[in-house]
């Protein structure tokens, strides 16, 4: 792909990859996970990363948000060189500007529901953070469970607040894996409805990893993985 000049009629692209590749372990394990993925996401943008298990989809999107360093090529996030930031300036670049649902849901088990989703907001310096927290884990059927603790939720509300934390801030950029992957079919269709809508009120780019066809037919563009590389990319 090489260098990619937006014409001016089209928006900047949010994220910008060339050459990504991935290599976990060293020498005779090594294991290369990504080999050259080239990707180019406009702002904006809706976007479902499909493929199969092993394709290198989850750990495309750890790179992609800063959570695993790339092994070689270039990434720019947002304007921003993540092939080149510290973990600390990762982590500063992600705050209040992306919001990222992994399939751990990575809550802190010592903090209520409340208190997970309110404390990154705090963090950003938002001074309704828990008013905001409150509302998004409202938006989310989770309003009644605000003082419950990540150990007293099932698996799909403790999804959910991942989801509210994800969303409070209203992020420039959302990247999501399997959304829905523990939810019930109309928790999950509600789920689905609240990303695409808080995505329009903030005009965010979103990037969705799914096995469901029917959300992959939600984005305006469909990339699926296989073996580590992109092997067909598609748009509405």
């Amino acid at each position: 792909m090489g260098s990619v000049t937006s014409p001016a009629h089209c928006p900047a692209p949010t994220i910008l990859a060339h050459d990504l590749r991935l290599t976990l372990g060293a020498g005779a394990s090594a294991v290369e996970i990504l080999k050259g993925i080239d990707l180019a996401v406009p702002r904006g943008q809706t976007l479902a990363l499909l493929g199969p298990s092993g394709s290198g989809k989850s750990s495309l999107m750890a790179v992609l948000c800063g959570l695993e360093r790339a092994s070689a090529g270039t990434l720019q996030v947002a304007g921003e060189d993540f092939a080149g930031m510290s973990e600390d300036a990762l982590a500063r670049a992600r705050r209040g500007r992306i919001g990222v649902v992994l399939q751990a849901f990575h809550l802190l088990p010592t903090m209520t529901a409340l208190e997970n989703v309110a404390t990154p907001l705090e963090l950003a310096g938002m001074p309704d953070a828990r008013e905001r927290a409150e509302a998004e884990l409202a938006a989310v059927g989770l309003g009644h469970r605000l003082s419950h603790y990540p150990a007293q939720l099932s698996g799909g509300e403790q999804q959910r607040v991942a989801i509210a934390r994800a969303l409070a801030p209203r992020p420039a950029l959302v990247f999501a894996d399997e959304p829905t992957g523990n939810l019930d079919a109309a928790t999950g269709a509600a789920i689905v409805d609240l990303l695409f809508a808080r995505r329009a009120e903030a005009g965010a780019t979103l990037l969705i990893i799914t096995h469901d066809a029917a959300l992959a037919q939600r984005c305006e563009r469909v990339v699926t993985l296989a073996d580590g590389r992109i092997v067909s990319d598609t748009r509405g």
